[in-house]
């Protein structure tokens, strides 16, 4: 079901939001996902959002905002049903609402369940204090789709609030655990490492700061020629631990003593980082520990 509001109000969508429902009401959805986004990402963020959505049936509200200088409006667009797994609303917000879209999205959310907040690309500085992340019980962001992936990291440890997270992180969940196994397999002192990488990636910037923070050694970070982190090295006084991405799916696995082997890398779309980050929204707390590390090496700028 399709249903077009104009110069609506939070109201009018809610009733509309009953009458689909047909008096079901919304019993078998379990969050409110809002995205905050603008035209140019809108369409990769709904494919990503109706992706997760199948593993965790939601509340998808879409916010925009208009750049005209009309008078305060909002626009609805509801869709329901038709295989769709919850709820999906876009909302217009036009002229000084735009100021205002806190208060609009608060009657909109599913009372009794965990609301998310998830800007694709650029986001506020202070998220848990925006007027939209003050509703959240987690706040999503994505450094890597800023214009400046270095400085949005510094940005999100400086005003870091538990219940915030990056996808710069969740990218690097395959890579950690390979890490993590490798130095339990070696079990000899670490004694340095490097992350190779494309030219200002952010998942590497946080890669290296976690392995320096949790090994106590001086973990570089240094370009090299291909997507996004190419190659993780530990120097070990057994040898060098290495796991080197030679292509889109797998990547090369060296741990001193045994023979080299292939494991499974591939790079995740983004429905599948979204859909990761869903699945827990309690505070991460190795991720905030990295974030800390992260400024403190930035000297707290």
């Amino acid at each position: 079901m399709l249903i077009e509001l104009h110069d609506t109000t939070s109201r009018d969508i809610s009733t509309a939001l009953t009458k689909a429902h047909r008096g079901a009401g919304a019993s078998g959805l379990v969050l409110t996902l809002v995205i905050a986004t603008d035209d140019r990402h809108f369409d990769d963020a709904i494919e990503a959002a109706k992706a997760s959505a199948y593993a965790h049936p939601s509340r998808v509200i879409v916010v925009t905002n208009s750049p005209d200088e009309a008078e305060p409006k909002m626009d609805a667009r509801i869709e329901t049903g038709d295989g769709l797994p919850g709820d999906l609303i876009t909302l217009t917000l036009h002229g000084g609402l735009r100021a205002h879209a806190g208060t609009v999205l608060l009657p909109l959310l599913l009372p009794d369940s965990p609301t998310v907040v998830w800007w694709p690309h650029e986001g506020p500085a202070d998220l848990a204090g925006d007027p939209i992340g003050r509703l959240a019980t987690r706040r999503i962001t994505d450094a890597s789709g800023c214009a400046d992936p270095q400085h949005a990291l510094v940005m999100r440890a400086r005003h870091h609030r538990p219940g915030d997270t990056d996808l710069t992180w969740t990218r690097l969940t395959r890579w950690r655990a390979l890490l993590v196994a490798a130095v339990e397999q070696v079990g000899a002192p670490i004694v340095g490492g490097r992350v190779v990488s494309a030219p200002d990636n952010a998942p590497a910037t946080l890669l290296a700061t976690w392995l320096g923070s949790r090994l106590g050694v001086p973990v570089e970070r240094v370009d090299g020629p291909g997507v996004g982190v190419n190659e993780v090295t530990l120097q070990t006084e057994a040898g060098d631990i290495v796991i080197r991405r030679h292509e889109e799916m797998t990547a090369e696995y060296l741990v001193p003593g045994r023979p080299a082997r292939t494991v499974a890398l591939r790079r995740r779309p983004l429905t599948d980082l979204l859909t990761e980050e869903l699945q827990r929204l309690d505070a991460d707390e190795v991720f905030e520990q990295t974030v800390a590390s992260l400024l403190e090496r930035q000297g707290g700028q």
